[in-house]
């Protein structure tokens, strides 16, 4: 018996092997001829940011640890003429179906574009909204820590948009219509007497990017309007600058987001202590900037300074008030080891103060807190085909 079942293993595995025999010996491409041309339009890209982290908080030391900080698998590229995709997926994210979208949780990208003439694009699919800014317009294994607008928005949707570039080749402008959430209202917030859930909660995006100066001034600005229920919006603001020199670059943003329900949750995590799970009337400002001054070919000095400010306008009262300020400051040292390579090794002290005001402490039973890491690592978008 176990003679037969040896030779019933190992029949088929010849059969295999021959049949691999045969194949090497045609020289089939695994690949069609007649399909690989198509390789040389398109792009692996394996984005990743691996770091040794230090952790302290309250000044004291919590633990060290290495951890992969981002890695986005990114395949894209052209398919016709006219025609190209693109799909990001996070593998640093669970991978859970939304009941929106029907998209994972962990896809980024998932679209395709139709360029229908030389200044004009049409896309559709799971998109990146299209906000200003240069902190949320970076490859996200560039940033070391976002600040809170961004860290605390759902800013891949499903939806649609369409660009237009002025001829002049320096101005372009786009518009996106877009689900406003990935999950259902009643998973996302608290019930609401007297808010009702929308049947089409969509998100109008319009930008606007701008070059000037032969490329030394440039702007990204942005307005979206967000419905999240049945008379209730958020209206959000962006507007990122950049002043681009030879060896020194400045990044400003400034961001500006009004809610009527907290879509961030940043308030509502206040004000649970006072059994609101949902909070009304909300305002975050953010203030975001960097610096990058580039010593030489291989050798860069930057640093990163955040300040977001949140605000919440509590019932019957007549004007916001503020309940937060967090501070962020990020100085580090990128290094370029090899030469005309897209790989830097990077060290960074990466810290964010939390500061409450008296109506938070006394109210909400808030405390000031520090923490910060001290972060050596390596970033690189490695592109693998």
């Amino acid at each position: 018996m176990r003679t037969l079942i040896i030779v019933l293993l190992f029949v088929p595995m010849a059969v295999m092997a021959q049949r691999q025999e045969d194949t090497a010996a045609n020289k089939l491409p695994v690949i069609p001829v007649s399909k690989q041309s198509l390789l040389s339009n398109i792009d692996v890209i394996a984005n990743m940011q691996m770091a040794f982290r230090n952790e302290f908080s309250e000044g004291t030391y919590q633990r060290s640890r290495f951890t992969m900080e981002q890695f986005r698998l990114e395949i894209k590229g052209k398919v016709h003429e006219k025609v190209y995709f693109r799909f990001r997926d996070r593998y640093t994210r669970n991978v859970v179906p939304q009941s929106i979208d029907n998209m994972s949780r962990s896809t980024d990208l998932a679209f395709i574009r139709f360029d229908p003439a030389p200044n004009w694009k049409i896309y559709a699919g799971k998109l990146c909204a299209d906000w200003g800014g240069y902190e949320f317009d970076a490859n996200p294994i560039d940033i070391y820590e976002y600040s809170d607008i961004i860290n605390y928005s759902d800013n891949f949707l499903a939806g649609a948009g369409v660009g237009y570039m002025l001829p002049d080749n320096k101005n372009e402008f786009t518009l996106q219509v877009l689900n406003t959430r990935t999950a259902s209202f009643y998973e996302l917030y608290d019930t609401i007497s007297g808010i009702r859930e929308a049947r089409f909660p969509f998100a109008a995006v319009a930008n606007w990017r701008g070059r000037f100066f032969n490329g030394k001034f440039n702007t990204i600005w942005s307005y979206s309007l967000f419905r999240e229920a049945e008379h209730e919006y958020m209206n959000y603001f962006a507007l990122g600058n950049q002043l681009s020199l030879d060896k020194f670059t400045l990044e400003y943003d400034f961001k500006f987001s009004q809610e009527q329900l907290d879509r961030k949750g940043i308030v509502s995590g206040f004000t649970e202590n006072i059994d609101i799970k949902t909070a009304q009337n909300v305002r975050y400002i953010s203030h975001w900037a960097k610096v990058d001054v580039k010593l030489s070919d291989k050798v860069n000095l930057f640093f990163v300074g955040m300040l977001d400010d949140a605000y919440w306008k509590k019932p019957q009262e007549s004007s916001h008030t503020k309940l937060r300020q967090a501070w962020g400051y990020i100085p580090g040292l990128e290094v370029y080891p090899i030469k005309n390579f897209n790989l830097k090794v990077f060290g960074a002290f990466i810290g964010r103060v939390y500061k409450y005001t008296d109506e938070a402490k006394r109210n909400l039973g808030q405390v000031n807190t520090d923490n910060y890491r001290v972060s050596v690592g390596v970033i690189s978008p490695l592109v693998i085909l």
